[in-house]
């Protein structure tokens, strides 16, 4: 009769730094999916931004100016909740709120305070 070897339990040192390498790879992976979100916000942010009405016909831009700002909060709150979902798993920092914050104040004047006029 063949007995099968004795299996000790992993130690605590390798599971924790098997841990210590998943947790490395999770706030990478995150943090790249944020910082991909911010992009695509800050690049519609910038649509916002650069469109001005070449003259008082021009209401189709003023249109489009107003879209990509209400794009940009959609966007952030996408992001923020994604920020929230990664900060509570303990993969990214708390500093990570800033970026939609900013982002969605950004959009807010641009809507009101410096929305383009025809």
């Amino acid at each position: 009769m063949v007995s099968s070897p004795v299996h000790s339990p992993p130690s605590a040192a390798s599971t924790g730094r098997a841990r210590g390498v998943l947790d490395r790879i999770g706030s990478v992976v995150c943090g790249l999916i944020v910082s991909a979100c911010h992009l695509v916000t800050g690049y519609f942010t910038f649509l916002a931004y650069m469109a001005e009405p070449a003259g008082p016909w021009d209401s189709e831009t003023v249109a489009h100016s107003n879209f990509a700002a209400g794009l940009v909060l959609v966007l952030t709150a996408i992001t923020a909740l994604l920020t929230c979902l990664f900060i509570k798993a303990g993969w990214i920092r708390r500093l990570r709120y800033a970026i939609p914050a900013t982002l969605a104040t950004a959009a807010l004047a641009r809507l009101t305070l410096f929305a383009p006029e025809l």
